[in-house]
């Protein structure tokens, strides 16, 4: 057995199968699509025609892109200033929960396995202007109904909190994971020397998870980027394409509109734009976090 193993066939062997899906279903994609983004192919025909960069031109030069990228960045700060702040406490609290820990660690995680047109079907209800929860509690202190899914001004930000509340969860499994990973004695040893629970928390807890605290960004700057099933769930990008994001922006160029070749220009640009922000934050960010034994 161990002779075997010496051989570098076996290793090769092993990785094959697994490398041979990789080329099919990631590399191949990807330059099948940036070859056909600069094309004016409609999908069907078997014509392909070669326009150079007229796709990447248009694209750049059409407000309606523009406003989605602004969409897509909007669910990345979302997601870093809001959801990840509330992910960190909701990981604290729990973690320090005595009884029924498992509950709430199922309670939480339940969204983030549940199908999203379910759950973009029951926030629509809950933003329902006529009956729905979210008015109902609003009109107990005199506010007048809010059109959260059809006015401009609203639909984002609901749609914003819905896949927050979808993905939330999830992420606070693995916060959570690496808190009760800490020794206990760490945080017994401060509790003797009169440290509070919010010192405590600040101190020594949140720096020792700030590796899977970086690691929950990335995931969640990844997510953002590639945000389409949620939007058109809810809105299809409406109205009037007020919360269109890039991935549905391409959507209905490459299947609704037959132009192929202009939508497979977005998908690259969506895959651009997301390599150098991960980058970025990575190099910039993520590379300050140390790995912290104990």
């Amino acid at each position: 057995m161990n002779k075997a193993l010496r051989n570098p066939l076996i290793y090769v062997l092993f990785i094959l199968p697994a490398f041979i899906l990789f080329l099919a279903f990631f590399i191949y994609p990807v330059f099948t699509a940036i070859n056909n983004s600069f094309t004016s192919w409609n999908g069907i025909s078997k014509n392909v025609h070669y326009i150079g960069f007229d796709n990447y031109v248009q694209a750049f030069h059409d407000v309606a892109f523009w406003k989605s990228v602004r969409n897509n960045v909007y669910f990345i700060l979302f997601s870093c200033l809001i959801q990840v702040p509330l992910i960190i406490i909701f990981s604290l609290l729990i973690a320090n929960v005595k009884r029924f820990k498992g509950l709430y660690k199922t309670a939480v995680f339940m969204p983030s396995i549940m199908s999203t047109a379910v759950i973009g079907i029951l926030w629509g209800f809950i933003y329902n202007p006529d009956f729905g929860l979210a008015n109902e509690i609003l009109g107990l202190f005199g506010v007048s109904p809010i059109y959260w899914l059809s006015d401009k001004n609203w639909a984002m930000i609901s749609i914003l909190i819905t896949n927050a509340w979808q993905w939330t969860g999830f992420y606070i499994v693995m916060v959570l994971a690496a808190i009760l990973s800490i020794p206990k004695e760490l945080d017994e040893a401060a509790a003797i020397d009169g440290a509070t629970g919010i010192q405590r928390a600040t101190k020594i807890t949140l720096p020792l998870i700030m590796p899977i605290v970086s690691v929950v960004i990335m995931l969640s700057i990844a997510g953002a980027m590639k945000a389409a099933d949620i939007v058109l769930v809810m809105t299809k990008g409406g109205p009037a394409g007020s919360t269109d994001v890039m991935a549905t922006y391409m959507i209905r160029y490459a299947i609704t509109s037959f132009r192929h070749g202009f939508g497979n220009s977005i998908a690259v640009l969506i895959f651009v734009f997301t390599i150098i922000i991960t980058v970025l934050y990575q190099v910039l960010i993520a590379k300050r976090t140390e790995r912290i034994e104990y």
